[in-house]
């Protein structure tokens, strides 16, 4: 049995419980993330060390690219969830990531997404509109400048991944993969901590939350991620990741007390008949994609 996809969905199921973890620390946004991945990374390096002394050639120019990609989409992230609220704000990032996966694949490693994934994308960006269209009462600017940083975040997690998955087609392993890339993050984001200033982790509260973030949301669940990534094409992935968004809607509704119209949990129902119909494998799909073939398309 695959268990790629079933990886790649723990990992969103982790994802899907950032945003709430986010909300319930009263630092800015930016000092946020920086301590999420200043933790969170640091974390991956260390389990990664075995791992890339065993790969050749883990630190690339894409994968140090990554690196920038995966700061800066912390940054956006967090910056689209306070504007949006965090039932809009994932699942617009989240939801949007399929979308350039699927494309940045197509055009950097060659790799044509089937039409299920198409069809499967189809009724995440119909679910992401739904979701915007009924959702929150904010006012218009910023829900209109949260859902551009959301897209942003889109983008830029649809760019790491691809990067992560060409690197672990071409054989190198995924942990030292991920431990590259947020390591790398967690040097970019330390100055950015530093400025922003650090006394608020002296909550008890507030470090608990971040801890969280760290090594929950972050470390095990890009383990995890990386680990799907082995036996799963990455749009593929990136469609499973809609997970998040539907655990991040029901943590809003629940523990924040968001609202949400008809039309919004009909956003949810298509999110995640898009997740089955990606997650359930097609009949000629019978075998697990093996890491060599990963590495031929790549």
């Amino acid at each position: 049995m695959n268990k790629g996809p079933l990886a790649v969905v723990g990992a969103a199921v982790l994802w899907g419980t950032a945003g709430t973890a986010g909300l319930l620390v009263s630092a800015d946004s930016v000092a946020l993330a920086a301590a999420r991945l200043v933790i969170g990374g640091a974390a991956l390096a260390v389990v990664a060390r075995a791992a890339a002394r065993r790969s050749t050639k883990v630190i690339t120019p894409g994968l140090l690219l990554g690196a920038v990609a995966v700061a800066a989409y912390q940054l956006c992230f967090f910056a689209a969830v306070s504007r949006t609220g965090v039932a809009v704000g994932t699942v617009v990032a989240i939801g949007s990531g399929p979308v350039f996966t699927g494309l940045l694949s197509w055009v950097l490693h060659g790799r044509r997404p089937s039409g299920r994934w198409a069809l499967a994308t189809t009724a995440a960006v119909c679910g992401c509109a739904a979701l915007i269209v009924g959702g929150g009462t904010q006012a218009g600017a910023q829900v209109v400048s949260g859902t551009l940083f959301a897209l942003l975040g889109g983008l830029l997690y649809a760019f790491y991944a691809v990067m992560a998955a060409g690197a672990i087609g071409r054989g190198a392993e995924s942990n030292a993969v991920m431990g590259v890339m947020f390591g790398g993050a967690a040097l970019i984001m330390l100055p950015v901590l530093a400025l922003h200033g650090a006394a608020w982790l002296t909550e008890p509260r507030a470090l608990l939350a971040v801890l969280y973030l760290g090594l929950g949301t972050t470390a095990l669940s890009y383990l995890l991620y990386g680990l799907g990534l082995r036996t799963t094409p990455v749009a593929t992935a990136a469609t499973l990741a809609l997970a998040e968004p539907a655990v991040a809607a029901l943590l809003g509704l629940v523990v924040l007390g968001e609202r949400l119209a008809p039309m919004s949990l009909a956003g949810l129902v298509l999110l995640a008949l898009a997740l089955v119909a990606v997650a359930v494998p097609e009949k000629q799909e019978g075998k697990a994609v093996p890491e060599r073939e990963l590495e031929s398309r790549a």
